[in-house]
């Protein structure tokens, strides 16, 4: 646990694979009780990535930390028991079927209020509870395509994939965002005391990222094509250099001053004038590269060690972890104790000054036990 802040708020969760169980995890992260249910033998992400010496996932495993877990037939007598009355005691409750799977298992929006009306309940769908595409399947890939989220990244001749998935992390947040509205709501002193019933999806997380360029589309002067405009490589400021020794460099020099001085840093002093020419600026961009490639990054950050103009590498993995920054800030401690490495991502924010704690492993129970201590 990290925080505090909703100590004492009993969150269930029936998702699986990331957009879901990320969203969990922050609520985890901020004290909430956190209590997921799994099919027997466990959801498929328990067997998606590198296993450990048990056979779980260590990808499923990093995801979940915090949570217990509940292996309960929801197609039983029994299993539709156990989850009435876990719902009994729930505050929140957050699920990622498809459409009108939880209802085909009797636990319909109308069955849910009977049973606590103060839950907040979520659905966090592929695609939302309405509309024809609502049961579509897909995943990131498939949500980047349609709601814009690639058309606009990476080179001139194709789209670019992106890892980590964006819309599977931007729903999860999405969805914990809505949680946590929805429990404040029910709250506050005006708060009318009951739940609601929060239909969210994968794809839609992706929409809002789409604003400025949706709005451009309407403006002739704005280009939102690949490498139309100066945040997707449309400039010889904003953009990605190699190395000498095969490495990258990135270059942020959005504000005239930092241009300036990334222009006066390589001997190019006559660039400063052409910082907005027309886009795309492919000349002054392989010119630009053309001096990138004369040294080595090792070189080049010597030369900038003390330029202010957002000059960084692009750094691998392993040097992204061990960053002093990164370790500074508390964001990221490798644990090597055990047969199974694995690194701990913790949440990204400091309270009253303190840095976050760890997070406890993810524990396996038995449903009747949380049942006792919810009831």
């Amino acid at each position: 646990m990290s925080y505090s802040f909703l100590d004492g708020i009993r969150v269930l969760d029936l998702s699986q694979y990331v957009p879901g169980p990320y969203a969990t995890l922050l609520l985890a992260d901020m004290g909430a009780e956190v209590v997921r249910i799994e099919p027997p033998g466990g959801e498929p992400m328990r067997r998606f990535g590198p296993p450990d010496a048990d056979g779980i996932s260590a990808w499923y495993k990093v995801v979940n930390g915090s949570k217990t877990v509940l292996e309960i037939d929801l197609k039983s007598a029994a299993g539709k028991d156990e989850l009435a009355q876990l719902i009994g005691g729930a505050d929140a409750m957050l699920e990622s079927y498809r459409p009108g799977v939880m209802d085909r298992l009797g636990f319909g929006e109308a069955r849910i209020r009977a049973l606590n009306p103060r839950l907040v309940y979520c659905a966090l769908s592929g695609w939302g509870q309405t509309g024809p595409y609502r049961l579509r399947a897909g995943h990131d890939l498939n949500y980047m395509a349609l709601m814009g989220g690639l058309v606009t990244s990476g080179s001139r001749a194709a789209p670019g994939m992106t890892f980590p998935q964006v819309a599977d992390y931007s729903s999860g947040i999405q969805a914990a965002l809505a949680i946590v509205g929805g429990l404040m709501g029910r709250d506050k002193p005006r708060g009318s005391g009951k739940g609601c019933f929060i239909d969210t999806s994968i794809a839609e997380a992706v929409v809002p990222w789409q604003m400025w360029t949706l709005t451009g589309m309407v403006r002739p002067e704005f280009d939102t094509g690949r490498t139309g405009n100066y945040l997707n490589g449309g400039t010889a400021f904003y953009n990605i250099y190699r190395t000498k020794d095969g490495r990258f460099m990135t270059l942020g020099a959005v504000e005239d001053k930092f241009w300036q001085a990334f222009c006066d840093t390589v001997g190019r002093p006559e660039w400063r004038a052409r910082q907005w020419e027309k886009m795309p600026q492919d000349d002054l961009i392989a010119e630009v590269g053309a001096v990138m490639e004369e040294k080595t990054m090792a070189e080049w950050e010597a030369q900038f060690a003390d330029v202010d103009c957002c000059f960084e590498r692009v750094y691998e993995m392993a040097e992204m972890a061990e960053h002093p920054h990164i370790q500074a800030r508390g964001m990221v401690k490798r644990h090597d104790e055990g047969p199974d490495p694995f690194f701990e991502v913790r949440h990204p924010a400091w309270v009253d000054g303190k840095p976050p704690d760890g997070r406890a492993p993810v524990r396996f129970r038995e449903a009747a036990d949380i049942i006792a201590e919810w009831t």
